[in-house]
């Protein structure tokens, strides 16, 4: 269940994030910067009737100018002799508005499934729910193609879709570990599950680039979405909700699991405190730290392979690869991270509060600090890949930072809780491709995305500032179970 399920959210984010890849393949460059403020999805037609493609090979420009006379070689920026893309322009003419909308149309169907999903997942079956919004994510992958070159507005609705399925997924997920995992094995589960996160991203990101190279644009979804079929097959014959409900399953293990879930006294399922939730301090620096770092996090995300294209001069193949590694270090960072707050914890050397405190300004100040560095070392590029794979891994802290914090303050309101700051999370991920597409709107310079990277910054210290001073990690008031009434009688009978 484990492994599967780490599969599950590497399909589910490689999914979300390949189109960031892809989407320089697909539109055709040449034909966007002719355009203007205006755009079609057959504009580039005309060059490719006429015989005139834009084709990456890597040539040094020759030197001669229209009338052969030699006029040296064309210099960039940065005094180095000026290269051609490594890639063919792609057959659509979006300029960089559409494409943000493009990009930001997975988050408007994922905005809205995170609590209905946690409430399908508990009332019917978490495997399914999982499993189908992982399947319909795997469909609507292998139909991209076709409706990109039927029209943008149906690739929208089609990513708006893959995002309603991809919603339910994270509190499906929850409802599963929460039947199958036992208490001492919770830890060590939910980070092998939850680590298919950042993997998807890791693997996704060259895995996209390499197919463009070889198979083209198309290639990307066809093969990650057949590649996602057979995983749904495998999931629907492994994986069950709970150990009573495993055909296969040995009763030694099945019981073990079983006492370990048990409780020595019995509650009653209270209803969400909704009063107590929304006047809650902590609760709100969950939701605040949370909405911040994913304005950072979808920047890193959705956009670094656009800055390391324009900005950083690298072409596809090199792109995806390069922005993989830091998604390689923040896992490396995450893992190792956890381990040594809980070791600190465990001997009793830092509060829980001080190790969420702690861990969520990691994960916001160094990589705003980075963002900012990285648009002023000029020529510098191995300088500024350093610095924004240190940014992103430093983003890593937020697993063990208010990504923990729910479970912390109340437990047994952790996938409520989860839901209501994930939904605001969710707005980032829609503003950030069309903020970006608009500041970079026939403008792709330094000077552009430095004033992006400053509010970034802003977003960035609001969280660290807020998270530290309101944040806890200590259960709350509210948040105590109550004892059920048969168990106040059986201890009054006790006392008898």
């Amino acid at each position: 269940m484990a492994v599967l399920g780490c599969v599950g959210f590497m399909i589910v984010y490689g999914l979300k994030v390949n189109l960031s890849v892809a989407i320089i393949a697909m539109v055709n460059h040449t034909a966007v910067s002719h355009l203007g403020d205006h755009h079609d999805d057959s504009a580039a037609e005309d060059d490719h009737h006429s015989g005139h493609t834009t084709v990456g090979t890597l040539v040094v420009d020759d030197g001669h100018d229209a009338t052969g006379n030699s006029s040296g070689p064309s210099l960039d920026e940065c005094g180095l002799v000026a290269k051609k893309e490594n890639l063919m322009d792609g057959p659509f003419a979006w300029d960089e508005n559409v494409q943000g909308l493009i990009l930001a149309a997975y988050f408007y169907g994922y905005l809205f499934t995170q609590v209905p999903g946690g409430w399908l997942a508990e009332k019917f079956s978490a495997k399914h729910v999982f499993g189908v919004g992982a399947l319909v994510n795997a469909l609507c992958a292998l139909l991209t193609p076709v409706a990109a070159s039927a029209s943008y507005v149906w690739l929208l609705i089609m990513r708006i879709i893959m995002g309603i399925a991809g919603g339910v997924t994270l509190p499906a997920m929850h409802v599963l570990i929460a039947g199958w995992a036992p208490p001492q094995e919770r830890s060590k589960i939910s980070s092998t599950v939850y680590a298919g996160m950042t993997l998807g991203t890791l693997v996704c990101m060259p895995f996209s680039g390499l197919l463009a190279a070889t198979l083209g644009w198309a290639g990307i979804f066809y093969v990650q979405g057949g590649l996602s079929i057979v995983w749904y097959c495998l999931w629907l014959v492994l994986v069950y909700d709970t150990p009573a409900k495993h055909p296969r399953i040995s009763k030694e293990e099945r019981k073990f699991i079983e006492e370990s879930l048990g409780t020595v006294v019995v509650v009653e399922k209270p209803p969400v405190p909704w009063k107590s939730v929304w006047t809650s301090l902590p609760v709100w620096a969950i939701i605040v730290a949370h909405t911040c770092s994913n304005w950072g996090w979808y920047m890193l995300l959705v956009k670094l392979p656009t800055y390391m294209r324009y900005i950083l001069k690298f072409d596809i193949e090199a792109n995806a690869g390069l922005s993989a590694v830091p998604f390689l270090c923040m896992w490396i960072f995450t893992m190792l991270l956890a381990n040594v707050l809980d070791a600190l914890r465990s001997r009793k050397m830092i509060t829980t509060t001080f190790a969420r405190k702690l861990a969520t300004f990691t994960a916001s100040m160094p990589p705003a600090v980075c963002l900012i560095g990285v648009t002023y070392v000029g020529c510098n590029t191995d300088l500024a890949v350093a610095l924004l794979t240190l940014g992103t891994m430093f983003v890593g802290g937020m697993y063990s930072g208010f990504l923990s914090n729910h479970i912390d303050i109340a437990p047994k309101f952790a996938g409520t809780l989860m839901g209501i700051t994930n939904t605001f999370a969710t707005f980032p991920g829609i503003i950030v491709p069309s903020f970006v597409g608009y500041m970079t709107h026939g403008n792709q310079t330094v000077e552009a995305w430095r004033t992006i990277f400053y509010i970034t910054f802003g977003i960035f210290s609001a969280e660290a500032v807020f998270y530290s001073i309101f944040a806890s990690g200590e259960m709350q008031e509210w948040a105590k179970p109550k004892p059920s009434a048969q168990a106040e009688q059986q201890k009054l009978n006790d006392v008898a």
